[in-house]
């Protein structure tokens, strides 16, 4: 259990970061036809090379994979992300709904499969998205980014040429990426599982216990490698939502399949300071990212 002032930390960071009001995107677009699958975009607010197109920027937001947390709270973060000059598309999808999860705690993390077709629908859609409604992007230099929940989104639409070959959002080749930037993913489902990450969500996404092994080839990041793509996480010491020993088991997992994944661990930061516009750890976040997409 975390003392009283890591506990405090950690409350003062999620408030500081759900504080920021929600930004409004400059369009939004539908990918499907269910009420969650669209993307908004956020055109650069600044020219990151004068007179050239700017990287695009994927965004997908976390919440535990659960209804209560839509794109809106990531919002602030894309903006900041537009007015660093990048092209930003924030994805949503579809997320758990309000019936309990099993034993009563709380709302199921997740749909099955629902949630998976999303995120691959959504990628699949975007260059003719991106080209219609983001003609400042290049989406020659798209990294995909995303938080908790979404960190682990990320991690998996960079793996889907690796999924088994009856997976349905399983693909060719690897994804047309620059490169990957989770933060505080999800990343290992296993150590996830064995920590009680959001309160046994890996479970609740993957369809509860008889489905968790099963399933498990189908969405776990650390059992899809190496992807061949450029991927660094960054990482809060004191993260007491997803614990830093998730994000360092699957960089281990990378390594062991012949991998380099960068690893970036920030002193005295939590969960939320990634995607918080007033953290220091929010710019570290957008200098990773045009890092990887120059």
């Amino acid at each position: 259990m975390p003392d009283d002032a890591a506990a405090a930390r950690a409350a003062a960071e999620e408030e500081s970061a759900f504080s920021h009001p929600a930004v409004d995107p400059d369009s939004t677009a539908a990918y499907g036809d269910h009420p969650d699958q669209l993307i908004d975009f956020y055109v650069p607010r600044v020219e990151a090379v004068p007179g050239g197109p700017a990287p695009l920027v994927v965004v997908l937001h976390g919440g535990a994979w659960r209804a209560a947390y839509d794109r809106r709270h990531i919002s602030p973060f894309a903006d900041f992300l537009a007015r660093r000059g990048f092209a930003v598309a924030s994805v949503e999808y579809r997320r758990g709904s309000a019936i309990p999860a099993q034993g009563g705690s709380g709302p199921v993390a997740g749909r099955w499969p629902e949630t998976f077709d999303d995120v691959a629908a959504a990628l699949d859609a975007l260059p003719g998205l991106v080209r219609e409604h983001l003609v400042q992007a290049d989406p020659r230099r798209t990294v995909i980014t995303g938080h908790s929940a979404g960190g682990h989104l990320a991690l998996w639409a960079a793996a889907r040429h690796l999924l088994p070959e009856d997976a349905p959002w399983r693909i060719d080749r690897p994804a047309p990426l620059r490169g990957v930037v989770a933060l505080a993913p999800i990343g290992d489902f296993e150590v996830a599982d064995k920590l009680d990450v959001c309160a046994g969500a890996t479970r609740q996404l993957l369809g509860g216990d008889e489905r968790f092994a099963e399933r498990r080839p189908y969405a776990d990041p650390s059992l899809l490698l190496p992807t061949g793509i450029a991927t660094t996480l960054v990482q809060g010491r004191e993260d007491l939502t997803v614990p830093q020993a998730v994000a360092e088991s699957y960089a281990d997992a990378a390594a062991k399949a012949g991998e380099v994944v960068g690893l970036t661990l920030l002193e005295e930061v939590g969960h939320f300071p990634l995607i918080d516009p007033a953290a220091d750890a929010c710019a570290v976040v957008a200098e990773e990212i045009a890092q990887l997409a120059w």
